[in-house]
């Protein structure tokens, strides 16, 4: 009889007037042997217990005829029973796989898997490669999933992109790469790690004729624009005046601060009630941000420079690609930490829209 098949049941009294049995079910039958298991009811108070007794029979052969002799015996009370059904079903599910390796067996109980001793990483890891199967995906499609279940799927899912794009942005830097076509899409793509303060780039990078911007970033609060101009990361950001003992902008980084005025003038000019084939994107008082060089072999005192030249500046802010690497992982662990508080991620956001230079300074 196979899994599936409704089997009918006959529950009695045993002699005794104390358990009731049924009928014995066959495991094993062969011309010398025969195994069968008896199942009993055993009543308490407030449930019915059942146990079973497996019983092995050997088959005495003639002259005396066929006849069966019982053999040995073993009784299972209901607990270790039930571990043993456990055990076979979860065994029967690894026999279904044809290849040798590690499996994690889960005990589902009212529609939630019971992970028991095993340990949540592993359990957590094991999980994420079944859902990545196409065809696990296509069921989750047509179920009823909890919502936090979603979100928190969802957030893992997006935690394991942005950190994803941080390695790639910092396997970049480590190469060397200083193409700027390169850090234009990886930051179009990820434009997240200019903080909380923003949402998603616009696609509208023309705002007028000869004028086409890196990036334009809507504010969360306000919905009005600001300005990213990328450069190279092999441009230099600070000099040193030995005559004054002081550090000052490098002819790059002037440039750059002049080209994003003009882009600050146009932009409040032809977008301050919304652009003429874009009504949505709308700039008032814009602001910038001017990412180039790289700082990572800086001083305190570098950075302390750039910090101070920073807040001279009005609606410019200049920071490296090594210092936006160190804002975008500052993210993800704010974002990744199960213990922060509400509190920290508002600092945090906070922080974001003010960006202080020396606050991601190297420890030298």
């Amino acid at each position: 009889m196979s899994d599936d098949e409704t089997k009918e049941i006959s529950r009695r009294l045993a002699q005794s007037g104390k358990v009731s049995y049924a009928d014995p079910v066959i495991l094993h039958d062969s011309t010398k042997s025969q195994v069968v298991v008896v199942p009993f009811f055993i009543p308490h108070s407030d449930h019915t217990e059942l146990a079973v007794k497996l019983i092995t029979y050997k088959k005495v052969p003639p002259p005396d005829g066929w006849t069966i002799v019982q053999d040995k015996s073993l009784s299972l009370k209901e607990s270790p029973a039930r571990r043993l059904l456990a055990a076979l079903k979860a065994h029967l599910a690894v026999a279904a796989e044809n290849e040798d390796g590690d499996y994690i067996a889960l005990r589902i109980s009212g529609g939630i898997a019971q992970i028991g001793d095993h340990d949540p990483s592993v359990v957590a890891k094991a999980l994420s490669h079944a859902l990545c199967q196409p065809g696990i995906i296509e069921h989750l499609q047509n179920v009823e999933l909890k919502t936090h279940f979603v979100n928190a799927l969802q957030g893992a899912i997006r935690l394991s992109e942005m950190r994803a794009a941080m390695a790639k942005l910092r396997e970049l830097l480590q190469s060397n790469e200083n193409g700027e076509p390169i850090y234009q899409q990886w930051c179009e793509e990820h434009s997240w790690a200019f903080g909380n303060a923003y949402v998603m780039r616009d696609k509208v990078r023309d705002i007028a004729p000869g004028d086409k911007l890196d990036i334009l970033l809507p504010t969360v609060i306000s919905g009005y624009r600001e300005i990213v101009e990328l450069k190279r990361p092999d441009m230099n950001v600070l000099n040193w005046d030995e005559h004054h003992k002081n550090y000052y902008f490098s002819s790059e980084v002037s440039k750059a601060i002049g080209q994003c005025h003009r882009y600050i003038d146009v932009l409040h000019q032809v977008a301050a009630k919304g652009l003429d084939d874009h009504p949505e994107i709308v700039a008032y008082h814009p602001r910038a941000i001017i990412v180039i060089g790289r700082s990572a072999n800086w001083s305190r005192e570098q950075a302390r420079a750039l910090h101070g030249l920073n807040h001279r500046l009005s609606g410019v802010v200049v920071m490296t690609f090594d210092q936006l690497l160190a804002q975008g992982e500052r993210l993800i662990e704010i974002l990744g930490s199960e213990t922060n508080s509400d509190n920290d991620v508002e600092e945090f956001d906070s922080e974001l829209q003010t960006f202080d230079t020396e606050d991601y300074a190297p420890d030298v």
